[in-house]
């Protein structure tokens, strides 16, 4: 029997998958550099599959029942497209191996209690300065949210629409725009997916609506997991709530905290330390990291995590990270390597190639932006008050409301311009952009059939 042979029947015999390690043991004729030479043809002509890197690459024969689920999972691979340092490719070799090889891990308080704000960085100082360098924008010394109310519009599909296609939403990017700008569902789509998207957009509008107040405390959290969960999760109350049970995370062998006080404790720590770091890269990707891992909420910790991300980023006037192009698979094995193994390398590297796959977008972008109307944007506050007024007190006619309420508020020589902004934005209102008045879908509800709209 050859020796190609002798290692295909050991590959094949294998439930689990075997390493060449292993192989070498139970072959101690074959020498290494052969028996490497031999798996790579086997590989070649599909009748080994590969999965893992390093020292815990697993091969697995495609002929067996093992090997055929296998081949299906090699589909699901880190994308080589994105650089990876060293030390990601050895983390992604531990996380693409079966659950059943990985050791089952508990929450570590060490990981966050060994952080030091300003003293402990996740991102290197050459890294920090390619990120700013990345994401400078012409606003950066202008007052915090500047730059992310300029483009708001844009910023609402692409986050909205990339954060969701990580949680397997089949919404394109087309289906979103008319979504968000329209407020038309898209045809064919699970009522859920649709929730999603309105969801998203509705906390990004909370964050840069409230960029002067926002910062990492309970209620700015709580507040954006409350916008990401409505209607989404089984029990109502869990939205916006610290989780109140155990869970699992979905082929992982990570077990979070499961005591509320302890995840309560917990919390508080990590507001407290991201608070305190005063890069906004370290900032936003210190968030990336230690929420998903304490998974503070019943469900949707990701979700938050990406937005929650962002808000440094939207208070610097820095281009946002929008995670455009993310492959799911890629951001699942790198927030995988965190849980699993409190390492952040391989999470780093996809959030540097995220990130400058974003400012691509955005910088373009804002060498074509119209500029913002002065004066919608000096009376914009006004405009969404007195929109508010209007659709809250559906018995009253609306047009003599807001003519008396420029009359009272806005000086004569702009209130014939003021007035037809407000008219303007009250017949384009529908569900898509209630959020940003401060009305709830009832109040529209209302509003259309007294009037009609």
């Amino acid at each position: 029997m050859s020796s190609t042979t002798d290692l295909l029947d050991s590959i094949q015999l294998s439930g689990s998958g075997v390493t060449l390690s292993e192989l070498l043991t139970g072959h101690p004729d074959i020498p290494r550099r052969t028996a490497q030479r031999l798996i790579a043809k086997l590989i070649e002509s599909g009748q080994v599959i590969a999965q893992g890197e390093g020292r815990a690459r697993r091969y697995f024969g495609v002929g067996t029942q093992t090997g055929s689920a296998i081949s299906v999972a090699s589909a699901d691979i880190f994308p080589r497209f994105i650089p990876l340092s060293a030390d990601s490719q050895d983390i992604l070799g531990y996380i693409d191996q079966v659950p059943e090889a990985r050791k089952p891990v508990a929450y570590q308080r060490d990981f966050l209690a060994a952080y030091q704000p300003n003293d402990t960085y996740y991102l290197s100082a050459s890294l920090r300065r390619q990120l700013h360098t990345m994401g400078k924008t012409a606003d950066v010394d202008e007052p915090a949210g500047t730059y992310s109310r300029a483009i708001l519009d844009r910023l609402l599909i692409d986050l909205s629409w990339a954060s969701s296609h990580l949680e397997g939403n089949t919404y394109s990017r087309l289906d979103t725009r008319e979504l968000i700008e329209h407020g038309r569902a898209a045809r064919g789509k699970a009522v859920i997916e649709t929730q999603m998207i309105l969801n998203h957009k509705t906390a990004i509008e909370l964050l840069v609506e409230n960029i002067d107040s926002a910062e990492f405390n309970r209620y700015t959290l709580m507040n954006l997991h409350s916008a990401l969960a409505e209607n989404l999760l089984p029990n109502p109350a869990d939205e916006g709530r610290i989780r109140q049970h155990a869970v699992d995370i979905g082929k992982s062998v990570y077990r979070p905290l499961s005591t509320p006080q302890q995840i309560e404790d917990a919390l508080d720590a990590l507001l407290n330390k991201a608070n305190q770091i005063r890069d906004p890269f370290e900032q936003s990707f210190f968030m990336m990291v230690h929420l998903p891992y304490l998974q503070p909420f019943a469900d949707i910790n990701k979700r938050t995590s990406r937005l929650a991300a962002n808000l440094p980023l939207f208070r610097a006037n820095l281009c946002p990270l929008t995670f455009l192009d993310v492959p799911a698979q890629a951001y699942s094995r790198a927030t995988l390597g965190v849980c699993e193994m409190t390492r952040v390398e391989l999470l780093r590297d996809l959030y540097v190639w995220a990130y400058e796959r974003s400012t691509q977008e955005y910088l373009v972008m804002k060498q074509d932006l119209v500029e913002p109307d002065p004066l919608r944007l000096a009376w914009r506050d006004f405009i969404k008050q007195t929109i508010r007024e209007v659709v809250t007190h559906p018995e009253r006619e609306p047009l003599s409301g807001i003519q008396r309420s420029v009359e009272e508020h806005v000086p004569e020589s702009e209130q014939s311009s003021v007035q037809a902004l407000i008219i303007e934005e009250l017949k384009r209102l529908h569900e898509g952009v209630l959020a940003r008045y401060g009305l709830r879908p009832a109040h529209y509800v209302v509003w259309k059939l007294v009037h009609g709209h």
